[in-house]
Order: structure tokens, then C-alpha cells, then sequence
């Protein structure tokens, strides 16, 4: 007689955290439902269609502004997994096209996790955006789940980007406070800058971030040193990884609250120097202007790996993987055609 297995629900299932997650549900013997806005986008989907291969995946039509599409995929489903959230940098107004959608999407979300019978557990996917961002002064500041981004210094200030940090830690406090109300087990993971690989056609932004010293690309080096500058410090944690703490923190009974998922803490100036002497072969960006050498803070995971979780990936791993993936998409130059 056949083993009924755990199901779960993944929503977003076009992001790449997301699709990494899938992956990891499909190879632990999961059934997996997951939602995205448009099925029939055949290039967004299609490393969906190809993870259908590992197992029992199904692709449900959902979107975060109607609580009543999650009604099915949500059905059965023992976790849910909320990825999903709204990004748009190029906004005149993150009010509208951020923050309201990032707060009414979790709030869906759980509105019908609440009724649905079937679900244990909730999984939500934070940011260190919602921990770091403060005008306190560092180095030397730890950053850990206590911690929450000063709101009114982002809303006051409006530093470049702010819309984003606002979205997913005005997000995560409505989820808790709802969560709190209903009873609901709500766990949320907080993972820093991902980079590693990615199943998807093009380069998600963490990556394109995390290469830029490489790659030299203004738009996405511009954004890595005005994150170090905003959240303060450039850390890093390969996408799988955090697709393992998010199983491992929905099937860990004891977990509760919210966990750091963060492996390396540095700086631009000193992850440029890293790769430098690493990939000697590619020429890597040397001037950062008025940049600090040093970060202003660490993420401690401390809480995550006390609960028993354990990095695969270190910095060496996590670079030779980005380079693997943007190598086998033909976006590496070598140096005499690179330039600083």
C-alpha cells in the first residue's frame, strides 16, 4: 500500500528561492502545489515544468490580491511556504506598488491558511531587510531575531531603495500580529543577500548583485555598495541552504519564531578582495570610492543552527557555484576584456 506523502504549498513558485525550495520538497518525497500569476508564461514556468520530473508537482493559478485563489492550491497542504513577494525598485510610489501588496499578499495568505483545516504550519519568508536597517553606528553591532529595521528612520529619511526594506517589515509584523490572533503556527525565516546557483532561464537580482565586483555591471555594483551602505554589511548565504532551513523549519517541531539564515558577514570592499585573489583570472572592480572598508554589523544564525541546522555552503562554495551558473549563461568576460 502506497505511503500517503506530507503535501506542501509554495507560493511564488517563479522566484528562485522559491524554485530551489520545490526542489528540495520534490526530492524528500513531498507532494508540492505551487502558485504563480500567469501558468501559461511558458518562460517563467519552465523550470517548473522541468521540476515536474522529481516528483508529484502541481502548478496552481493564484494571486496575492485575491485571498480566494489560494482556497485549492492551499488544500491538503500540511506547510505553507510564502515566498512570494512584491519587488519593484523603479517605483515612484512604494506605498502603492510595495508595501500595501507585501501586507495584503501575507495577509491572504494566512487569512486562508486559517481555514484550512490541513495547515500545521506556516513558513514565511522574511528578509534581513526587516532586522538591519537602523541609524544606529557601528562596527561591531550583532544583528539577531530581536531585532527589527527602524521603520520611522526609513519613512522619515526615505534612503535610496526604502520601499523594500518597509514592505517586508511592515509584512512580517502584520503576519505576526495575525498569526497571534488566529493561533496559527507561524515560523519566519530571515535570509541575507542569496546568492549560489538558480534554476531559472536569467540571472535572479541577488545574483547579478553578488557578481557585479566580477562583472562589473554600474547598475547591480551601484545597488551591492548602496545595500552595504543601507542594511549595513554585505552578507551572503547560498539559495540552498535556505531552501534547507525553510524543510528544516517546517518539519523541526520545536521551532518558533523567527530565525537568521545568514553563513557569510562582510563588506563590498572585502568581498572584492576575496575574489581578487581567488579568481585570479577575472578582472575584479578595486575602487569603491568612500565606501567603508569594514561593515557596521553581523547577522548572527546562532538560534538556527542551536536548533540543529548546519550551512553546506561557505564562501568558496557559494562563489565557485555563481561563477559556474553565470559561466554556463556566457555573462563572464575574461580580463583583457573586462574593465574597472
Amino acid at each position: 500500500m502506497e505511503t500517503r506523502k506530507t503535501k506542501a504549498c509554495v507560493v511564488g513558485g517563479t522566484g528562485n528561492l522559491a524554485s530551489m525550495l520545490i526542489k528540495h520538497l520534490l526530492q524528500r518525497g513531498y507532494s508540492v502545489h505551487t502558485t504563480v500569476r500567469d501558468p501559461e508564461n511558458e518562460k517563467k514556468t519552465a523550470h517548473l515544468r522541468a521540476l515536474q520530473e522529481l516528483g508529484d508537482l502541481k502548478i496552481f493559478k493564484a494571486d496575492l490580491t485575491d485571498e480566494d485563489s489560494f482556497t485549492d492550491p492551499f488544500s491538503g497542504c500540511e506547510f505553507v511556504f510564502h515566498v512570494a513577494t512584491p519587488v519593484n525598485f523603479s517605483s515612484k510610489d512604494p506605498e502603492r506598488d510595495m508595501i500595501k501588496p507585501a501586507i495584503e499578499g501575507v495577509m491572504n495568505v494566512l487569512k486562508t491558511c486559517s481555514k484550512t483545516e490541513s495547515v500545521k504550519r506556516v513558513i514565511y519568508t522574511s528578509s534581513a531587510a526587516a532586522v538591519s536597517i537602523n541609524n544606529l553606528t557601528g562596527p561591531g553591532l550583532v544583528m539577531d531575531e530581536r531585532n527589527w529595521t527602524d521603520i520611522e528612520f526609513l519613512t522619515n529619511e526615505k534612503p535610496l531603495n526604502w520601499g523594500y526594506p518597509a514592505s517586508k517589515t511592515l509584512a512580517e509584523s502584520a503576519a505576526w500580529k495575525f498569526s497571534g490572533e488566529k493561533n496559527i503556527d507561524l515560523v519566519t525565516v530571515i535570509p541575507v543577500l542569496l546568492s549560489g546557483t538558480s534554476l531559472l532561464l536569467d540571472p535572479p537580482s541577488s545574483l547579478s548583485l553578488s557578481m557585479s565586483p566580477i562583472t562589473g555591471d554600474e547598475f547591480f555594483l551601484n545597488g551591492l555598495k548602496e545595500m552595504q551602505k543601507l542594511s549595513g554589511s554585505i552578507s551572503l548565504v547560498h539559495v540552498e541552504d535556505v531552501a534547507r532551513a525553510h524543510v528544516f523549519l517546517a518539519e523541526k517541531e520545536t521551532a518558533s519564531g523567527r530565525y537568521i539564515c545568514c553563513s557569510y558577514n562582510s563588506s563590498v570592499p572585502e568581498i572584492a578582495e576575496f575574489l581578487r585573489q581567488r579568481y585570479t583570472h577575472y578582472n575584479v572592480v578595486s575602487n569603491f570610492g568612500d565606501l567603508p572598508l569594514k561593515a557596521k554589523l553581523t547577522f548572527s544564525s546562532e538560534k538556527l543552527i542551536n536548533e540543529g541546522f548546519r550551512f553546506e555552503f561557505g564562501i568558496n562554495e557559494i562563489y565557485d557555484e555563481t561563477i559556474e551558473y553565470f559561466e554556463s549563461k556566457g555573462l563572464l568576460k575574461d580580463e583583457e576584456s573586462s574593465c574597472e
